[in-house]
């Protein structure tokens, strides 16, 4: 089930489908086109798809050789011609032939087979048992020429005919070629004038003054009346031939058509088919060439209602903003049997609308058998019904209003959905008062919840947001913001709420400064923080996203050194082994020499009977020999000479790792000692100040590395490394001091704890001029070292730099400020100034 029945205009698939018909070849593909409508099987759109996967492959590889040249739609005319007597002209016979050949080649193109299995198996098992017609195609070719007229040879009465029609009209020539020239010999024409046709017969085109000097016939005169057209008599009996020729000639041509669509008529049944299949493959290759347009893909199909796309493009979208030269932002997006509601929230144009749209629009397609652009490694399932509810339906003859017609889509979605249904609700309760709209939406999301439905949901309320957090199988989804260009990102992220930017969004449209702090007001300082909360959250999951990324590309890079390093050194040891072959053969070589040079030296002694002289330079010749052969690099010594070093470069790495162990355990027991000595110091009941202050007091509890500790009547936590104990003497008479001059009453403590729990640690002072902007952040240096806290950041933005430097000049001498610098550059930057407090 589709809901409602104009769900392809509202998801855009009306435009894919034009989309579609623009790439058939014919009216062939385009029948199909207008027939499309989706599966809901799992076998029907695999099937579907694996045909145009594989088109998509065909024309990768061969899509120069696949025959696409003459797809004509000739089903009308062969279902005329099953009457007998009827007969189809030379242009529908001439379409026939040429489609016929084109089917002939396509068939045979299809079924081919390398190594015995089809190239293309589901086309070839499609095109099997279509039937071609040779002969057709044969006898049609003796008929016709290739340029589509019946031939002299299609029969020889036709070629009688026209013998005698060349002839007339060769004769008919001559003879008013004699009678022009000699009337303009007489002056009664000009020099230039030439015959011409008129109702099929030469005619001469003479003056109105000198008409009655060439007899003949006048058959026409021009518009002007300047020319009058005159055929002479002697040429009259001649032409009359040629128009008896002429009948003659279409008498026998509808005898040889007539003949020939005799012979094509017991099989029409087939030949419907033929073109049925044709229709068939004008279809699939329509799908193919918009696959490759949209540079879509076929995901990985699973038989269940599933929908785990990896950087899925909306197509109309990407093609949309291809021609300003921009690029469409990906959808990562999973909807499984753990988490099968989707709920998106987010800024208003920040592509909430986009998201919903693009997950109805590619499951669409996909359920009617198109490739979607999807990336690698993406899964597909299949759903029975679509449900959804996107756009304003008002209707004023159905007396509906815009909430009526979301309640009336609500309430057939109700009445029909399944597990096997995939709803798609755009702005979730709005049109009419948010607190009953947000009521009612939560009901009817809880029974869309109970009935295991799939669904994508926009919205803006909080309890939806709440209970999605709340309940199993629904899952938040936020549209990412960014917070320092005031821009959206276009980016979705599942797994947390998203916000929308309120006041932000308005603070950068330029409303009043106090209008916004009304309104804060108004909605209360609760839900103003957890707004922002929900922006820290997005804003700290985006940077540790970021830096996931990294890591994962510089493991990447990583892998690919280790790689290149493994490959260089396989390759060194292969050319080392080679070198020592080398040696070996060369030893091997210089020890055969060295047994014939001692034969040569023993064979010189003895034939130098003892002579002194000769007997020398043989022993030294021998000498030089043996010398040589010793420089021979022995493997087994070099290998003993390696592995030492080896074992050396080993050790020496093990001492090295040994001794920074050892250097990192005796830290350790070194801070060990440290915390204990600091924890046996700093106690519970122990008199401790906050170093480089003087207020005394008691520390009450310790929890880890903090401990609270009560001044007089105000209590704060702090970390212990900030405390130093004192003494039991200076403590007496400070606490004495302290409880002078830090009582502090009831309403001044309620106050105190107030700001604790209400207070931001971050202040945005943009747009202010430059001495409000000091007073607003000295006002909040102070109430950040009231309530202790340890970091905070001021937002001033980047501009001239002008806020930024009186900021920090300030920075420089204000008490209880440790350390200033720029925010990281992925959360701002220069445009945020990081604050630590002593």
């Amino acid at each position: 089930m589709i809901y409602p029945r104009n769900l392809e205009q509202k998801i855009g698939f009306d435009q894919v489908r034009r989309m579609l018909a623009d790439h058939c070849l014919s009216t062939l593909g385009r029948g199909r086109v207008d027939d499309m409508d989706m599966a809901t099987t799992y076998t029907e759109v695999g099937e579907r798809l694996g045909l145009a996967d594989e088109f998509i492959r065909l024309m990768a590889n061969d899509g120069d050789d696949f025959p696409a040249q003459h797809f004509f739609d000739l089903r009308t005319a062969l279902r005329r011609v099953r009457t007998e007597g009827l007969y189809l002209d030379v242009s529908e016979l001439f379409d026939l032939w040429r489609s016929l050949a084109t089917l002939r080649d396509m068939v045979r193109f299809l079924v081919r087979s390398d190594d015995d299995r089809p190239t293309y198996p589901l086309l070839a098992r499609m095109a099997a048992d279509v039937t071609i017609f040779p002969q057709h195609v044969d006898a049609i070719g003796r008929i016709l020429s290739p340029y589509g007229e019946v031939k002299d040879s299609a029969s020889p009465e036709l070629a009688d005919i026209r013998r005698s029609l060349t002839a007339t009209r060769g004769g008919i020539s001559r003879l008013l070629g004699g009678i022009l020239r000699n009337a303009q010999a007489e002056g009664w024409v000009s020099k230039d004038t030439a015959p011409t046709m008129r109702d099929g017969r030469l005619v001469i085109p003479v003056a109105p003054a000198l008409k009655r000097r060439i007899a003949g016939i006048v058959h026409d005169e021009s518009a002007s009346g300047k020319t009058v057209f005159i055929e002479p008599a002697e040429v009259v009996e001649a032409n009359n031939r040629v128009r008896e020729l002429e009948g003659e000639e279409r008498r026998e041509i509808v005898r040889i058509l007539t003949q020939m669509t005799d012979k094509l008529r017991p099989d029409i049944h087939d030949l419907l088919l033929s073109y049925e299949f044709m229709a068939d493959i004008d279809f699939v290759r329509a799908k193919a060439a918009l696959a490759r347009q949209m540079g879509a893909v076929v995901p990985t199909l699973v038989d269940r209602p599933e929908i785990d796309w990896i950087r899925a493009i909306h197509p109309l979208l990407q093609i949309a903003l291809s021609r300003h030269g921009k690029t469409c932002v990906p959808l990562d997006i999973t909807l499984n049997a753990t988490q099968r509601i989707l709920i998106i929230s987010g800024p208003n144009a920040g592509g909430k609308s986009v998201c919903l749209k693009t997950v109805g629009l590619l499951q669409y397609m996909l359920q009617c058998g198109l490739p979607i652009p999807t990336g690698e490694g993406s899964h597909a399932g299949i759903f029975a019904d679509i449900f959804i509810d996107i756009g304003d339906e008002q209707s004023i003859d159905d007396d509906l209003s815009t909430y009526s017609s979301h309640l009336n889509n609500m309430k057939q979605t109700m009445r029909h959905c399944t597990d096997r249904s995939l709803v798609l609700i755009d702005e979730f309760g709005g049109g009419t008062e948010p607190r009953i709209g947000g009521a009612i939406a939560e009901a009817v999301l809880k029974r869309l919840n109970t009935s295991r439905v799939y669904a994508v949901i926009t919205t803006h309320y909080h309890n939806l947001k709440t209970f999605a957090e709340q309940n199993e199988g629904v899952v938040n989804g936020a549209m990412l913001y960014d917070r320092q260009l005031m821009q959206p990102l276009f980016e979705m992220q599942m797994g947390q709420p998203g916000s929308s930017f309120a006041v932000e969004i308005a603070r950068k449209i330029g409303l009043p400064a106090d209008v916004i702090d009304d309104a804060a007001q108004m909605v209360g300082a609760d839900y103003i923080n957890a707004d922002r909360y929900l922006q820290d959250i997005v804003r700290d999951k985006r940077y540790w996203e970021n830096k996931r990324q990294q890591i994962r590309q510089k493991e990447r890079q990583l892998d690919e050194t280790l790689a290149a390093c493994q490959s260089e050194a396989d390759d060194l040891h292969r050319r080392r082994r080679e070198v020592m072959d080398q040696a070996r053969a060369e030893a091997a070589r210089l020890l055969s020499e060295a047994n014939a040079q001692i034969e040569n030296t023993i064979r010189s002694i003895k034939e130098a009977q003892a002579e002194r002289d000769r007997t020398r330079a043989a022993r030294q010749a021998f000498n030089d020999f043996r010398t040589t052969v010793e420089t021979v690099p022995d493997d087994d010594h070099d290998e003993a000479l390696i592995s030492r070093r080896m074992e050396q470069l080993r050790g020496r790495q093990q001492r090295r790792e040994e001794r920074r162990k050892r250097r990192k355990d005796q830290a350790t027991n070194t801070a060990t000692a440290a915390n204990k000595v600091r924890e046996d110091v700093v106690a519970v009941g122990a008199a401790v100040k906050i170093k480089g202050q003087t207020t005394v007091g008691r520390v009450m509890e310790l929890s880890g590395r903090r401990a609270t500790v009560a001044f007089g009547n105000v209590k704060t936590t702090v970390d212990v490394d900030r405390l130093q104990v004192v003494d039991g003497s200076a403590a007496a008479a400070a606490e004495r001091a302290t409880a002078v001059s830090t009582f502090v009453g009831r309403a001044t403590q309620e106050r105190m704890r107030e700001k604790q729990l209400h207070f931001s640690q971050e202040i945005d002072v943009r747009g202010m001029r430059g001495e409000e902007a000091l007073t607003a952040v000295s006002y909040f240096i102070d109430d950040a070292i009231q309530v202790s806290a340890h970091r905070v950041r001021i937002l001033h933005g980047t501009g001239n730099g002008i806020l930024r430097t009186l900021i920090r000049q300030y920075l420089q001498t204000a008490p209880g400020v440790a350390h200033y610098a720029d925010e990281h550059v992925q959360l701002g930057g220069a445009g945020v100034t990081v604050v630590d407090l002593a």
